[in-house]
C-alpha cells in the first residue's frame, strides 16, 4: 500500500507538467505513458472509493507537499480528463504527441471503463466553460454567461458531494472552492456564487415541487434538499470566512439581488444587516442641503440614496426579512436616542421614510 500512496503522491507534479513548457519534449509514446498514469490513477479511484480509510489515505497523500491543496481523492476519478485538457490547452505540446492525443480521444478503445464516456464529451464541455470563463463580464446582472459558469460551478460541486466524503473532507471541499474561484477575477467570481446560490435554490424548489407531484414521500423530498443545502455550504461559507470579501460581494451586487439571497439564505441576513448599519454610521446630516451625505469620500461605502434603496429592497423581500429589517432599524432608531425630528439620527429618518413608502404600497 505504501507504494501506491508514493505513486498518487506524484499525480500533481503529473499535471504540473502536463501545465509547463516541459511537454515540448514529449513524443508519442511520453504521452502514452503520461495517458496510462492518468488512467491508473482513475482505476485506484474507482477501485478504492468505496472504502473510506483508503480513501482518506489516499486524500492525504494526494494532498501533501502542495501549497495550495486543492486535489483531492474525487481528482484521482478525473485525472484523464483533467491530464487531457491541460494538454490542450497547452501551446507547448509538439504536433505529432498532439495528434496522438486527440486520437487517443477520439478513440479510447476500452481503456476508459464505465456505462458513460468519460474522455471526449467531458473534456468538450470543459473546453468549452474555459472559453466562457475567459470572456469579460458586464460589471452588473446575471447575464447567461455568468449562469453557464454558476452551473458549471454547481456540477462539480454536486460531483463532490456524491462522493459521500468523510466528514473531515468538508475543508478540503472550500480549499478547491476557494482555489477556483480565485482564479477569477473578483467581480466575476461574486457574480458567479451569486448565480449559483440562486440555481441551487431554484433547483431545490424544483425538486419539492416535483416530489409532491409524483408523490415521493417526505423522507425523499428532506433528502433532496439537505443534499442542496450540502452543495451551498461551501458558498456561503466561502463569502463569510473574510468579512473583507463579504463587504465587496455586498457592495458589487445590486440591491434586489441581495435581498432575494437574504430571503433563501438565513446565514446572509444578519451579516448584511451589519454592513449596513456600518455604512449608515458613517453618513453625517449636512444642515445646508438639507439630505444625508458621505462623511468622508473614501470611507462611506454607499450614499444616502443607495442606503435607502438596499433598506427598502430588503422591506419588499419575505416576511422574515422584512420583520428582521423593521425591527433592526427601530433597534438602531432607539439606540440613537428615538429622536421623532429629521436630521438627528440617519436611522430616524431612514425608518421614516421607509415606512411611508410602504404605507403608500399597501393602498395601491
Amino acid at each position: 500500500m505504501e507504494a501506491v500512496l508514493e505513486q498518487v503522491e506524484q499525480l500533481p507534479a503529473l499535471l504540473a507538467v502536463s501545465r509547463s513548457a516541459l511537454v515540448r519534449d514529449w513524443d508519442s509514446l511520453t504521452l502514452d505513458r503520461a495517458l496510462e498514469w492518468a488512467r491508473y490513477f482513475q482505476h485506484l479511484h474507482d477501485r478504492f472509493r468505496t472504502r473510506p480509510r483508503l480513501r482518506e489515505a489516499l486524500g492525504r497523500r494526494l494532498r501533501r507537499g502542495q501549497p495550495s491543496p486543492l486535489l483531492g481523492f474525487p481528482h484521482l476519478g478525473r485525472c484523464p480528463q483533467l491530464l487531457g485538457l491541460a494538454l490542450l490547452e497547452n501551446r507547448a505540446l509538439p504536433p505529432a504527441a498532439c495528434r496522438r492525443l486527440i486520437h487517443s480521444l477520439l478513440h479510447p478503445g476500452g481503456a476508459e471503463p464505465g456505462p458513460e464516456p468519460r474522455s471526449l464529451a467531458l473534456l468538450a464541455r470543459r473546453k468549452a466553460a474555459s472559453r466562457l470563463l475567459a470572456l469579460p463580464r458586464p460589471p452588473e446582472g446575471l447575464e447567461p454567461q455568468v449562469q453557464a459558469e454558476a452551473q458549471l460551478l454547481l456540477s462539480r460541486l454536486r460531483e463532490e458531494e456524491q462522493e459521500a466524503q468523510p466528514a473531515g473532507e468538508a475543508a478540503g471541499r472550500l480549499r478547491w472552492l476557494s482555489g477556483v474561484l480565485e482564479q477569477l477575477p473578483q467581480p466575476r467570481a461574486f457574480g458567479v456564487v451569486a448565480a449559483a446560490l440562486l440555481l441551487r435554490q431554484e433547483s431545490g424548489a424544483e425538486q419539492a415541487r416535483g416530489g409532491g407531484r409524483d408523490g415521493n414521500s417526505l423522507d425523499g423530498n428532506q433528502a433532496s434538499a439537505t443534499g442542496e443545502e450540502d452543495i451551498a455550504g461551501p458558498l456561503l461559507a466561502w463569502l463569510l470566512e473574510n468579512m473583507e470579501r463579504f463587504s465587496a460581494f455586498c457592495l458589487f451586487l445590486p440591491g434586489s439581488l441581495l435581498a432575494s439571497l437574504a430571503g433563501h439564505y438565513s446565514q446572509l441576513n444578519r451579516p448584511y444587516l451589519d454592513l449596513l448599519t456600518g455604512w449608515g454610521s458613517d453618513l453625517l446630516y449636512d444642515p445646508l442641503q438639507g439630505r444625508w451625505v458621505k462623511s468622508c469620500l473614501d470611507k462611506a461605502a454607499l450614499s444616502w440614496e443607495e442606503l435607502r434603496e438596499r433598506f427598502s429592497c430588503l422591506c419588499q423581500g419575505s416576511a422574515l426579512v422584512k420583520g428582521q429589517t423593521q425591527a433592526a432599524l427601530k433597534l438602531l432608531k432607539a439606540q440613537d436616542g428615538d429622536f421623532k425630528v429629521r436630521g438627528l439620527s440617519v436611522w430616524t429618518d431612514l425608518l421614516t421614510e421607509l415606512e411611508e413608502y410602504l404605507r403608500k404600497e399597501a393602498e395601491r
